[in-house]
C-alpha cells in the first residue's frame, strides 16, 4: 500500500492519521461582510466538531453555466476580501485560479492554491501555481479517470513543489449528471498524497436547469459519510446561511445550520475508518 506523504500548512496537517479536514464556505463572494461572517461561523463550528477548517470561497466563478450569471468581485476586489477575511478570522485561505498571471498575486493571501477541476490538464496553469511554493489543491476533471491524475500531479512535482492535495468531485455520467465512484479514492490515495472529497459539488446537475447548475443537496450526508468511511483525508463542502438565496450552486449547498451535527457524524466515521484499517494514513 502506498503511503501517503502529509502536507503541513498554516499550522494544520492533512493526512498522516491527522484529524479531519473541513474545507468550506460561499461557491463566491458575495460580499466582504457575508464571507467575513461565515468564515468566523464555520471556524467555530469545526473547533466545537474538532476538526480543522480551510475557508474555501472563489472571486471570479469563470465557468457559469451562463453569461449572466454572477461570477464574483474579481481578482483585485477579491484579494483584497480574502485578506480582510484571513485578518478577521484568523483561518487559513483556499481559492481556485483560472490563469497563469493570477498565481502570484493569489499567492500573496491564500495558503493553498485551487485548481479547478475543469483546468485539470492545463500545464501553465498548473506549472505557475506550483511555482508560488503554496499548497496547490488540483481537482480530478469530471472527464478524468482518476489513475490519470498522476500526470497532472507529476507537473506539479516537476515544478519543484511536493505540497499536493488531490481532491475527488465526481465523472460525468451521462448527460446533467455526475457519480462518484468510490474505487477512486484508494486509486488516488496510491499517487501518494493527501485526498479529499468535494461533496457538493459532485452533487451537480451541470447545467440541468436551464442556465444555472441544479444540483441534489439532500444527498450531502450520505455522500459525505461514504467518503469519509472510504478513507479521504478532508472534505470540502460549500455551505450557506440561506442555500436559495446564494448567488452560486445554490441548489448544491450544505445550509449552514446543518453542518455542526453532519461534522459530528463524520469525525465518528473518521475514527471508525482508522482504527478498523481504512487507508486513512
Amino acid at each position: 500500500m502506498t503511503s501517503v506523504v502529509p502536507v503541513e500548512f498554516a499550522g494544520l496537517t492533512v493526512g498522516g492519521g491527522a484529524p479531519l479536514l473541513l474545507i468550506a464556505g460561499p461557491c463566491v463572494i458575495e460580499s466582504e461582510a457575508h464571507a467575513v461572517e461565515t468564515a468566523l461561523q464555520v471556524r467555530d463550528i469545526a473547533a466545537r466538531a474538532g476538526v480543522q477548517y480551510v475557508f474555501k470561497v472563489s472571486y471570479d466563478k469563470a465557468n457559469r453555466t451562463s453569461g449572466r450569471s454572477f461570477r464574483g468581485p474579481g481578482l483585485s476586489e477579491g484579494v483584497r476580501v480574502l485578506g480582510r477575511v484571513k485578518e478577521q478570522a484568523n483561518v487559513p485561505i483556499l481559492t481556485d485560479i483560472h490563469e497563469p498571471a493570477q498565481a502570484a498575486a493569489v499567492a500573496d493571501v491564500a495558503d493553498v492554491l485551487q485548481i479547478p477541476a475543469f483546468l485539470s490538464r492545463q500545464t501553465d496553469l498548473i506549472v505557475a501555481a506550483a511555482k508560488t511554493g503554496r499548497v496547490v489543491n488540483i481537482k480530478k476533471g469530471q472527464f478524468l479517470a482518476p489513475a490519470d491524475m498522476k500526470h497532472a500531479v507529476q507537473k506539479i512535482v516537476d515544478a519543484g513543489n511536493t505540497r499536493v492535495i488531490v481532491t475527488e468531485r465526481g465523472f460525468s455520467f451521462g448527460y446533467n449528471n455526475l457519480v462518484v465512484d468510490m474505487r477512486a479514492f484508494p486509486i488516488l490515495r496510491s499517487l501518494g498524497y493527501p485526498v479529499v472529497y468535494d461533496v457538493t459539488h459532485s452533487l451537480q446537475l451541470p447545467g440541468g436547469g436551464d442556465g444555472v447548475t441544479a444540483g441534489q443537496a439532500q444527498f450531502i450526508e450520505p455522500m459525505a459519510s461514504a467518503g469519509v468511511a472510504a478513507g479521504v483525508d478532508g472534505i470540502f463542502m460549500e455551505v450557506h446561511q440561506n442555500p436559495p438565496a446564494a448567488k452560486s450552486d445554490a441548489q448544491n449547498a450544505l445550509r449552514l445550520d446543518h453542518l455542526e451535527p453532519l461534522l459530528a457524524r463524520l469525525v465518528k466515521i473518521h475514527e471508525v475508518a482508522r482504527v478498523s484499517g481504512v487507508p486513512t494514513t
